[in-house]
């Protein structure tokens, strides 16, 4: 591999290069700028946020009827602000709400169900904890009523491509904007030839083409978060691949997420119902953290949070 002053002198050597050797070039020259930022700090619309003293738990609230592994569990605003407080004792060090499910082949729900189901719970629990609470939602509507309620971060799975108005609105608030990597949309993600001639390469620059929509509207670059997208329009080796390269990522310069808790990947090896894959999910999140991931999403936060602390003590020895 050689030493990052002899990586660097060979991105000098190139970068007037055909071929696409200056691409190379300059992606090398921003990797080994973005290996040096162990430490970053993530701005939402109600505080700052050190990234990479410990791995963060985001702890999952579905007020869902419908989600893949726990939907109807905490469907309801006194079982879901329950739910909530615990995952809050537990030591969750975010909590993310959502009210429309992404399993694959769901169906996209009214803005005002989805906007019933979680204000309620988020002025609540915005009352109780002092964490931070993020919305999973891809419809600014959604998102700006949920920030008025008290939430800081916007979760988008569509990374900006759900609603063209959700850029403005975390540039607006200056929230928190996490940008995740999909192929089509939950109801068609998992349809079709899941092929891809690059998949890192093609997530990358995904990722890279909404970081730049976000940042032309204005929001800064040290509140933005990335993820991947586990199980989003992506087979069972894909998801494998992204934890092994996870570190990857990190040429975005950006805080990395990863959501593996329950997924179908998991089963299809321990052949565990999703409420069963605990030991899977743990073995899946101890992975992502070796490799490079900052924020773990999940649903066991008491467990995960075991999991983390032997994993971050290992690769911080």
């Amino acid at each position: 591999m050689g030493t990052q002053k002899q990586i660097l002198a060979l991105a000098k050597k190139i970068e007037n290069q055909p071929f696409g050797l200056s691409k190379i070039s300059a992606d090398l020259v921003e990797l080994l700028h973005n290996i040096n930022k162990s430490k970053l700090i993530l701005k939402t619309s109600r505080r700052k946020i050190r990234i990479g003293d410990k791995t963060l738990v985001m702890g999952i609230l579905n007020v869902t009827p419908d989600s893949f592994s726990d939907g109807g569990l905490f469907y309801g605003q006194e079982k879901a602000i329950e739910h909530g407080l615990k995952m809050a004792d537990e030591g969750a060090d975010i909590i993310d709400i959502g009210g429309e499910s992404t399993r694959p082949g769901s169906d996209a729900v009214p803005t005002s169900v989805e906007l019933k189901r979680v204000i309620p719970v988020i002025e609540a629990l915005a009352a109780k904890i002092k964490i931070p609470i993020s919305i999973d939602t891809k419809k600014a509507k959604v998102a700006a009523q949920a920030l008025a309620a008290g939430a800081e971060i916007i979760n988008d799975i569509s990374a900006l491509g759900g609603d063209k108005n959700m850029a403005k609105t975390a540039a607006n608030t200056g929230a928190g904007l996490i940008l995740m990597h999909m192929r089509g949309t939950p109801k068609t993600m998992q349809k079709g030839d899941l092929i891809y001639d690059d998949l890192l390469g093609e997530i990358i620059d995904c990722l890279r083409k909404s970081i730049g929509k976000a940042m032309r509207a204005g929001v800064r670059k040290e509140c933005l978060i990335v993820d991947p997208g586990i199980g989003f329009g992506k087979t069972s080796e894909d998801n494998y691949k992204i934890i092994r390269n996870l570190f990857t990522l990190k040429l975005l310069g950006l805080p990395v997420m990863l959501g593996t808790s329950r997924k179908a990947f998991i089963g299809n090896i321990t052949g565990d119902r999703p409420g069963e894959r605990l030991e899977g999910t743990a073995a899946s999140v101890a992975a992502a953290v070796m490799n490079g991931c900052n924020i773990v999403r999940v649903h066991d936060v008491a467990a995960m949070k075991k999991v983390i602390a032997v994993a971050d003590s290992i690769i911080r020895a």
